[in-house]
């Protein structure tokens, strides 16, 4: 075990929110080896910056001693949570759901490791909540339930005022049969996960204290958000995806180069693993001073999320895009939105010379749009970027920065 009780880590850091028998928790996580989990949602194919805080609290946990185990929620999927929702979400097949999570273990690597002494490992709740008998279920776990307690939780007031269906009244207490069975399983004592999620898993450690008389203990971080509140993540073009093919290393640095200043220290404990005597050091100026944090920001998260090759690319990609007065980058104004055409582009910022050399140009596969390569030469600029600043490549050595007037 680390000398270092893991929760002065995570509480230093600012990952913890809220907790549940305290004192009993810190003593068991400084004293002993302990299995723990954290629950992930499989309705899309990879994990998005949401999922970057739990994912860093894991690794956290991991190597100060703990084992991790990462819940796939293929069963709950076929549900849907109704946590934070106004909406009842789409159903998905197993298929999906498997390919979802094979997609989420790769990503994970990056961060934790699945080999070793205090190995994580995968689980489904769809290997036991797929073969639940239903009269049995509400038999001998939904006894233990208060539906008045139940409709006070966080997690229904959305749908309460829209509707909330049986269907999604039945997630709590499945999440929480989660945990019992982890538990019982393997010997898991402790749920991770979001604030939101605060009263799901509570259910879960009443249940098992109530059923196993066994300590059973949650913790709750907190949510990346920005200085409004909103939750950070969201680009022009959607989520902030850890995927490449979803959103781009450079795409993915950038987010993280232009955060709000009084962010980036916080983001800095939250995303990264540096020591918290860099951290202060680097973030003690709240002037100009603050873009090298933000730089060392962008840099530290796209190397743990895409890895050294594609961090170093975007680095060097994004300094000469803003360097500006060394020259490294030409900058061209041109007048043009999202129908305009790639070829039209690649004229007015002469890059090309003619229709017909970009035409060549594009058809032998050396034009790029930030880091996607244009595929069509019928293709038009809304199909690789929504911003009104991209950069420009034809082949290896032209790269140009391009500002939209509109």
């Amino acid at each position: 075990m680390n000398k270092k009780n893991v929760m002065d880590t995570l509480r230093e850091r600012g990952f913890i929110k809220q907790t549940v028998f305290e004192e009993e928790l810190y003593k068991k996580l400084g004293s002993e080896p302990t299995v723990f989990y954290v629950g992930f949602d499989p309705t899309a194919d990879s994990l998005h910056i949401g999922h970057y805080i739990p994912i860093m609290a894991m690794a956290h946990m991991q190597r100060a001693g703990h084992k991790p185990i990462a819940l796939i929620g293929g069963g709950t999927a076929m549900i849907g949570d109704p946590s934070g929702r106004s909406d009842l979400r789409s159903m998905m097949t197993v298929e999906t759901i498997q390919h979802n999570a094979n997609a989420f273990k790769t990503q994970m690597k990056r961060f934790i490791d699945f080999e070793g002494e205090n190995a994580a490992m995968l689980a489904n709740n769809a290997d036991w909540l797929l073969k639940l008998n239903y009269v049995d279920f509400i038999r001998d776990i939904g006894s233990h339930f208060s539906v008045n307690k139940m409709l006070t939780a966080d997690c229904f007031k959305i749908r309460m005022e829209t509707g909330l269906t049986f269907l999604e009244f039945n997630y709590m207490p499945m999440q929480a049969y989660d945990f019992l069975v982890l538990n019982q399983k393997y010997n898991c004592a402790l749920q991770l996960g979001g604030n939101d999620q605060w009263s799901n898993m509570l259910a879960g450690v009443d249940l098992i204290r109530r059923k196993e008389q066994r300590d059973a203990f949650c913790m709750t971080f907190t949510l990346l958000e920005t200085s409004e509140g909103k939750k950070m993540g969201k680009t022009a073009k959607g989520a902030l995806w850890l995927d490449k093919n979803k959103t781009t290393p450079y795409e993915f640095y950038q987010y993280f180069r232009n955060v709000e200043d009084q962010k980036v220290k916080e983001c800095l404990c939250l995303l990264t693993f540096m020591e918290m005597e860099e951290i202060n050091e680097l973030t003690k100026h709240q002037d100009e001073r603050i873009n090298k944090a933000k730089e060392r920001l962008a840099y530290e998260v796209t190397l743990l999320v895409h890895g050294k090759k594609e961090a170093d690319l975007a680095q060097e990609m994004s300094q000469a895009a803003f360097s500006g007065a060394d020259g490294k980058m030409p900058t061209k104004h041109i007048t043009a939105d999202g129908n305009t055409s790639i070829i039209d582009v690649m004229v007015e910022t002469q890059v090309a010379s003619s229709k017909s050399e970009a035409r060549r140009l594009i058809e032998g596969g050396g034009v790029s749009i930030d880091e996607a390569k244009v595929s069509s030469i019928n293709d038009t600029l809304s199909q690789y970027t929504t911003s009104n600043e991209f950069l420009l490549h034809k082949g290896k050595k032209v790269h140009v920065k391009v500002i939209l007037n509109g």
